[in-house]
Protein backbone atom coordinates (compact mmCIF):
# COMPACT_ATOMS: atom_id res chain seq x y z
CA UNK A 1 0.00 0.00 0.00
CA UNK A 2 2.55 2.36 0.54
CA UNK A 3 4.75 1.64 -2.38
CA UNK A 4 1.10 2.14 -4.18
CA UNK A 5 1.14 5.90 -2.61
CA UNK A 6 4.48 6.65 -3.27
CA UNK A 7 4.06 5.77 -7.15
CA UNK A 8 0.67 7.78 -7.42
CA UNK A 9 2.50 10.80 -5.65
CA UNK A 10 5.37 10.63 -8.17
CA UNK A 11 2.78 10.60 -11.25
CA UNK A 12 0.91 13.34 -9.96
CA UNK A 13 4.24 15.28 -9.38
CA UNK A 14 5.17 14.64 -13.02
CA UNK A 15 1.33 15.42 -14.28
CA UNK A 16 1.61 18.86 -13.11
CA UNK A 17 5.26 19.27 -13.80
CA UNK A 18 4.44 18.25 -17.51
CA UNK A 19 1.33 21.13 -17.02
CA UNK A 20 3.56 24.29 -15.65
CA UNK A 21 5.80 23.57 -18.77
CA UNK A 22 3.62 23.67 -20.97
CA UNK A 23 1.69 26.70 -19.84
CA UNK A 24 5.39 28.42 -19.60
CA UNK A 25 5.44 27.58 -23.22
CA UNK A 26 1.86 28.27 -24.44
CA UNK A 27 2.90 31.98 -22.81
CA UNK A 28 5.74 32.30 -24.60
CA UNK A 29 4.15 31.14 -28.20
CA UNK A 30 1.38 34.16 -27.56
CA UNK A 31 3.84 37.15 -26.67
CA UNK A 32 6.21 36.75 -29.48
CA UNK A 33 6.40 34.52 -33.25
CA UNK A 34 9.86 33.25 -33.61
CA UNK A 35 11.15 31.35 -36.88
CA UNK A 36 14.15 29.06 -37.18
CA UNK A 37 16.74 28.07 -39.54
CA UNK A 38 19.95 25.83 -40.42
CA UNK A 39 22.43 27.60 -42.61
CA UNK A 40 23.17 25.44 -45.77
CA UNK A 41 25.61 28.12 -47.69
CA UNK A 42 26.65 31.41 -46.60
CA UNK A 43 27.61 33.91 -49.52
CA UNK A 44 29.51 37.29 -48.47
CA UNK A 45 28.83 40.72 -49.94
CA UNK A 46 29.79 44.20 -48.91
CA UNK A 47 26.37 45.16 -47.54
CA UNK A 48 24.31 41.97 -47.12
CA UNK A 49 25.24 38.63 -45.99
CA UNK A 50 23.08 35.55 -48.38
CA UNK A 51 22.14 32.61 -46.53
CA UNK A 52 20.79 29.33 -48.30
CA UNK A 53 18.94 27.73 -45.61
CA UNK A 54 17.35 24.79 -44.48
CA UNK A 55 13.17 25.95 -42.46
CA UNK A 56 11.02 23.20 -41.45
CA UNK A 57 11.16 21.11 -44.91
CA UNK A 58 11.75 24.23 -47.02
CA UNK A 59 15.55 25.11 -48.39
CA UNK A 60 15.29 29.21 -49.50
CA UNK A 61 17.16 31.82 -49.66
CA UNK A 62 17.60 34.83 -46.71
CA UNK A 63 19.53 38.08 -46.85
CA UNK A 64 20.69 39.53 -43.60
CA UNK A 65 22.97 42.55 -43.00
CA UNK A 66 26.88 41.80 -43.09
CA UNK A 67 27.96 39.64 -40.28
CA UNK A 68 29.68 36.60 -39.49
CA UNK A 69 27.09 33.48 -40.05
CA UNK A 70 28.42 30.23 -39.06
CA UNK A 71 27.56 27.49 -41.97
CA UNK A 72 25.69 24.47 -40.44
CA UNK A 73 24.24 26.61 -37.66
CA UNK A 74 20.82 27.32 -36.60
CA UNK A 75 19.68 30.50 -36.13
CA UNK A 76 16.28 32.69 -34.77
CA UNK A 77 14.69 35.45 -36.10
CA UNK A 78 10.96 37.26 -35.94
CA UNK A 79 9.60 38.51 -39.46
CA UNK A 80 11.17 38.56 -43.31
CA UNK A 81 10.20 40.60 -45.74
CA UNK A 82 9.47 38.71 -48.95
CA UNK A 83 10.92 39.27 -52.17
CA UNK A 84 10.59 38.15 -55.77
CA UNK A 85 13.52 38.45 -58.99
CA UNK A 86 15.49 40.30 -56.43
CA UNK A 87 18.89 41.10 -58.37
CA UNK A 88 22.47 41.27 -56.28
CA UNK A 89 25.03 43.79 -58.18
CA UNK A 90 27.47 42.48 -56.38
CA UNK A 91 27.01 38.85 -56.94
CA UNK A 92 25.58 39.34 -60.33
CA UNK A 93 22.89 37.14 -59.34
CA UNK A 94 18.93 36.99 -59.61
CA UNK A 95 17.17 35.61 -56.27
CA UNK A 96 13.88 34.23 -57.88
CA UNK A 97 12.54 34.34 -54.07
CA UNK A 98 14.38 35.79 -51.18
CA UNK A 99 13.60 37.14 -47.51
CA UNK A 100 15.31 40.22 -46.20
CA UNK A 101 15.67 39.40 -42.21
CA UNK A 102 16.82 42.76 -40.17
CA UNK A 103 18.39 40.66 -37.44
CA UNK A 104 19.14 37.24 -36.44
CA UNK A 105 20.14 35.05 -33.12
CA UNK A 106 21.91 32.27 -32.45
CA UNK A 107 20.01 32.10 -28.94
CA UNK A 108 16.09 31.41 -28.87
CA UNK A 109 14.31 35.12 -28.75
CA UNK A 110 12.56 35.74 -25.67
CA UNK A 111 10.34 38.32 -27.12
CA UNK A 112 9.59 40.22 -30.59
CA UNK A 113 7.16 43.15 -29.87
CA UNK A 114 8.74 46.04 -27.65
CA UNK A 115 6.80 46.84 -24.47
CA UNK A 116 4.10 49.32 -24.01
CA UNK A 117 5.83 52.48 -23.29
CA UNK A 118 8.94 55.07 -24.40
CA UNK A 119 10.85 51.66 -25.73
CA UNK A 120 8.24 51.00 -27.98
CA UNK A 121 9.29 54.35 -30.00
CA UNK A 122 13.31 53.44 -29.95
CA UNK A 123 14.85 53.65 -32.99
CA UNK A 124 16.23 50.07 -31.44
CA UNK A 125 12.75 48.21 -31.67
CA UNK A 126 12.00 46.05 -34.10
CA UNK A 127 9.65 46.64 -36.96
CA UNK A 128 7.10 44.61 -38.20
CA UNK A 129 7.35 43.76 -42.22
CA UNK A 130 4.57 44.12 -44.14
CA UNK A 131 5.04 41.99 -46.84
CA UNK A 132 2.05 42.96 -48.94
CA UNK A 133 3.58 46.22 -49.72
CA UNK A 134 4.71 46.82 -53.46
CA UNK A 135 4.43 50.72 -54.45
CA UNK A 136 5.36 51.20 -58.06
CA UNK A 137 8.04 53.52 -58.26
CA UNK A 138 9.33 55.33 -61.13
CA UNK A 139 13.79 55.19 -61.21
CA UNK A 140 13.73 58.71 -60.30
CA UNK A 141 11.52 58.12 -57.35
CA UNK A 142 12.92 57.93 -53.63
CA UNK A 143 12.52 54.63 -52.13
CA UNK A 144 13.47 53.71 -48.71
CA UNK A 145 16.16 51.57 -50.13
CA UNK A 146 17.84 54.42 -51.46
CA UNK A 147 18.03 56.18 -48.13
CA UNK A 148 19.42 53.79 -46.17
CA UNK A 149 22.08 52.24 -48.94
CA UNK A 150 23.30 56.01 -49.43
CA UNK A 151 22.54 57.90 -46.09
CA UNK A 152 24.76 60.41 -46.77
CA UNK A 153 23.57 61.41 -50.11
CA UNK A 154 20.15 62.42 -48.16
CA UNK A 155 21.66 63.81 -44.79
CA UNK A 156 20.56 67.13 -43.76
CA UNK A 157 18.69 67.49 -47.03
CA UNK A 158 15.13 67.92 -47.34
CA UNK A 159 13.11 64.79 -49.69
CA UNK A 160 10.03 63.99 -50.43
CA UNK A 161 9.18 60.10 -50.32
CA UNK A 162 5.68 58.17 -50.67
CA UNK A 163 5.10 54.94 -48.84
CA UNK A 164 2.38 53.35 -46.99
CA UNK A 165 1.78 54.29 -43.36
CA UNK A 166 1.93 50.66 -41.45
CA UNK A 167 2.26 52.81 -37.79
CA UNK A 168 1.67 55.95 -36.16
CA UNK A 169 1.95 56.87 -32.58
CA UNK A 170 0.72 60.36 -31.65
CA UNK A 171 1.98 63.09 -28.97
CA UNK A 172 5.49 61.09 -27.61
CA UNK A 173 7.36 63.81 -27.19
CA UNK A 174 5.50 66.48 -28.54
CA UNK A 175 5.54 65.30 -32.08
CA UNK A 176 3.45 62.06 -34.24
CA UNK A 177 5.73 59.10 -34.87
CA UNK A 178 5.04 57.67 -38.47
CA UNK A 179 6.49 54.53 -39.93
CA UNK A 180 6.05 54.17 -43.34
CA UNK A 181 7.25 51.22 -45.55
CA UNK A 182 7.42 50.99 -49.73
CA UNK A 183 8.48 47.51 -50.19
CA UNK A 184 12.14 48.08 -50.66
CA UNK A 185 15.07 47.01 -48.91
CA UNK A 186 17.91 48.94 -48.25
CA UNK A 187 21.14 47.14 -46.34
CA UNK A 188 18.63 45.07 -44.65
CA UNK A 189 16.11 48.19 -43.64
CA UNK A 190 12.78 48.37 -45.14
CA UNK A 191 10.81 50.87 -42.10
CA UNK A 192 11.47 55.10 -42.05
CA UNK A 193 10.45 56.14 -38.75
CA UNK A 194 9.01 60.25 -39.45
CA UNK A 195 8.07 62.89 -37.36
CA UNK A 196 5.50 64.62 -38.21
CA UNK A 197 2.47 67.12 -36.89
CA UNK A 198 -0.01 65.99 -39.33
CA UNK A 199 -1.61 62.41 -38.65
CA UNK A 200 -2.32 60.43 -42.29
CA UNK A 201 -4.97 57.64 -42.42
CA UNK A 202 -3.07 54.37 -41.36
CA UNK A 203 -2.67 51.94 -44.20
CA UNK A 204 -2.69 54.04 -46.68
CA UNK A 205 -0.62 55.37 -49.29
CA UNK A 206 0.93 58.54 -47.86
CA UNK A 207 3.32 61.23 -49.06
CA UNK A 208 5.99 63.37 -46.61
CA UNK A 209 8.22 65.84 -47.13
CA UNK A 210 11.22 66.85 -44.16
CA UNK A 211 14.76 66.94 -43.57
CA UNK A 212 16.63 63.68 -43.27
CA UNK A 213 18.46 63.63 -39.95
CA UNK A 214 22.02 60.74 -38.97
CA UNK A 215 22.42 59.58 -35.92
CA UNK A 216 19.47 60.94 -34.24
CA UNK A 217 19.90 60.41 -30.26
CA UNK A 218 16.48 62.15 -28.53
CA UNK A 219 17.78 60.46 -25.17
CA UNK A 220 15.64 57.95 -22.95
CA UNK A 221 16.30 54.71 -25.74
CA UNK A 222 15.38 56.92 -28.62
CA UNK A 223 18.11 56.63 -30.53
CA UNK A 224 17.50 56.45 -34.79
CA UNK A 225 20.39 55.81 -37.66
CA UNK A 226 18.19 57.19 -40.05
CA UNK A 227 15.12 59.45 -39.69
CA UNK A 228 12.84 62.26 -41.31
CA UNK A 229 12.19 65.02 -39.13
CA UNK A 230 9.47 68.29 -38.88
CA UNK A 231 7.77 66.81 -42.09
CA UNK A 232 4.32 67.73 -43.59
CA UNK A 233 2.16 65.23 -45.19
CA UNK A 234 1.55 66.20 -48.53
CA UNK A 235 -2.07 65.83 -49.82
CA UNK A 236 -2.26 64.96 -52.93
CA UNK A 237 0.91 63.40 -54.67
CA UNK A 238 1.39 64.75 -58.21
CA UNK A 239 2.52 62.47 -60.82
CA UNK A 240 5.12 63.80 -62.78
CA UNK A 241 6.50 66.40 -59.91
CA UNK A 242 9.99 65.17 -58.82
CA UNK A 243 10.45 62.89 -56.25
CA UNK A 244 13.17 64.19 -54.54
CA UNK A 245 13.98 67.63 -53.95
CA UNK A 246 17.76 68.20 -52.61
CA UNK A 247 18.57 71.84 -51.42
Amino acid sequence: MRSLRLLLLILVTVVFAMCGRNRGTQNMQAGAVENKFDVIEVLQTNQYTYLQVLEGMDIKWVAVPKQEVAKGATYFYDSALEMHNFHSKELDRTFELIYFVNSISNSSLTHVHPPVGNAAHSGKAGAEVHSDIHLEKSADELTIAKIFENPGDYAGKEVEIRGVVVKINEGIMGTNWIHIQDGTVGNGKFDLTITCDDVPQLNQEASFRGIVTLNKDFGSGYFYEIIMENAFHVDKWKTGDPAVSVH
